[in-house]
């Protein structure tokens, strides 16, 4: 394996490891990171969506018993745990529809890092506007999140498909629209993470399996490993943190990163 192409693995899963569950976009942050170094990886995004399930594997491990328990307790019909698999179940259906009928196009279309700086800027103002104005919370748990709004927080979840809009940041925004406190809209988008992750990992990899050789195979494990790593440390400083800081601070820095790149890509851009 290439010590450079083996390096760069490391620092791609080390970005999204950080990246992937604060409300910043780290699909955004592999786009441009990949651009700016020339990361040549598996074919297409590949690389990039794959190495997002080791940051998901440390939530599962994170929230492994309370996954038992949800596993266990979600056939009793009334349960906690009843509802909060049906919340989960039915914020995960948009992204998976929206998902498999668009995987192609977006991938294809959208994935640069001019369509990042946008997202990221247009996500950030809208962070700074809603942390403001957002409505009391109402919502303590997510077994009390309800149908409609288990619905909208995952409708706000298909929209993070366009590359810069983050999947953690749409979803928690979304869930403090309809009343979710802070702590549970994290611990939200956290678990729907899980299933909507796997997905798209899944899907990348069947679409991707005549392309793959062995060393792109080996790639993808440095970064899977590299990713879970640092996303267990993110993770459980996020859910400590999230009540004192609040979200205002991610959309100043998605601005600042957004104008950034845009900077760069003006800059690097030759002059007829």
């Amino acid at each position: 394996m290439d010590a450079t192409l083996l390096l760069s693995a490391i620092l791609m899963g080390l970005v999204e490891g950080l990246t992937e569950f604060l409300p910043i976009s780290s699909t955004g942050h592999l786009i441009v990171l990949a651009e700016a170094i020339g990361f040549q990886g598996p074919p297409g995004k590949t690389f990039e969506i794959t190495i997002q399930l080791g940051a998901v594997l440390a939530v599962i491990w994170i929230y492994r018993h309370a996954l038992v328990r949800i596993a266990t307790g979600m056939w009793r019909r009334g349960s906690e745990e009843y509802y909060i698999a049906v919340n989960l179940a039915l914020a995960f259906i948009p992204a998976m529809i929206l998902g498999a009928t668009l995987h192609g196009y977006i991938t294809r279309l959208l994935f640069n890092p001019l369509t990042v700086a946008i997202a990221l800027i247009l996500g950030g103002i809208a962070i700074i506007v809603i942390e403001r104005r957002r409505p009391t919370p109402t919502i303590h748990s997510i077994a009390e999140i309800g149908p409609l709004a288990a619905l909208l927080v995952g409708l706000g979840q298909a929209l993070a498909m366009i590359p810069g809009t983050s999947r953690s940041g749409a979803t928690i925004i979304s869930a403090l629209l309809v009343g979710v406190e802070r702590k549970t809209a994290a611990e939200f988008s956290f678990l729907l993470a899980i299933p909507t992750m796997l997905a798209a990992t899944v899907f990348s990899l069947f679409k991707a399996r005549a392309e793959l050789d062995f060393n792109g195979l080996g790639i993808i494990a440095v970064g899977f490993a590299t990713a879970f790593v640092v996303a267990l440390l993110v993770v459980r400083w996020l859910l400590g943190a999230i009540s004192r800081i609040g979200f205002t601070p991610f959309g100043w820095y998605r601005i600042a990163l957004g104008v950034l790149i845009l900077l760069w890509l003006a800059l690097r851009t030759p002059v007829a």
